[in-house]
């Protein structure tokens, strides 16, 4: 049976580029090249690009610290196709929480050509090497950059909160920065619909506001909800 996932708070981020050999792609190979091909005659827009997959961590006196290997996208989709199964490994990645001036969530929902079309969670992404700076995988760097190319919102634009709240789902290790805005959350969303209509294929094809527990929607993951009931009930 699957634990409910669980959340912590830690003061800081402390994540290092630790590259190893992730036996997981390299014993299921050909496996993976097979799915790989099938997944990109259904969705061409998807590419083998690199990633960041955390292969150690220690949670302690308010800190996160972990080590990164990187793999290719090809592995991490099928793992995640096959349910995450015991690989050595944690999806661990940076999320914005955006916040508007009257206490609503934003969320958005993924367009049809993405892996994980139709689901609805904050703005995020896996890290990739892009977002290693002086050997330091910077989710803090990842969160603004997945903020921009998603929304086309700056993260100066916001006031972000001290600290991080970390959600554990499984092999998800989901680091959530909350970033609070002066608008409202349906200024904000309008804001976020205009520049998405104005891209080719946008990776988002709409934004949510989600005000309480009664607009949650099943395509919101747990780490989602998780956050977002602890985030309401703390009022």
């Amino acid at each position: 049976m699957n634990s409910a996932p669980a959340l912590y708070r830690v003061d800081r981020l402390e994540l290092a580029f630790a590259p190893k050999p992730w036996a997981f792609a390299i014993e299921r190979r050909a496996e993976i090249d097979a799915y790989f091909a099938s997944l990109q005659r259904e969705k061409p827009a998807l590419w083998n690009g690199r990633v960041l997959l955390l292969h150690s961590q220690v949670l302690s006196d308010g800190v996160l610290r972990g080590g990164y290997l990187e793999t290719d996208y090809a592995s991490f989709a099928a793992w995640g196709h096959w349910g995450r199964p015991h690989a050595g490994v944690h999806d661990c990645f940076g999320a914005a929480a955006l916040v508007g001036a009257d206490g609503a969530v934003l969320l958005g929902v993924m367009g049809a050509h993405t892996l994980n079309a139709g689901q609805i969670y904050f703005p995020c992404g896996t890290p990739d090497p892009g977002d290693i700076i002086d050997g330091k995988v910077d989710l803090e760097f990842s969160v603004r950059r997945e903020l921009k190319e998603e929304t086309g919102l700056d993260a100066a634009e916001f006031t972000a909160e001290t600290g991080w709240t970390i959600v554990v789902d499984g092999a998800l290790v989901v680091a959530i920065k909350v970033l609070r805005s002066p608008l409202s959350a349906e200024a904000l969303r309008a804001r976020i619909l205009e520049r998405l209509a104005r891209e080719r294929q946008p990776e988002l094809c709409d934004i949510r506001i989600v005000r309480g527990p009664g607009d949650f929607d099943a395509m919101m993951p747990g780490f989602v909800t998780t956050f977002l009931a602890q985030w309401f009930a703390a009022g």
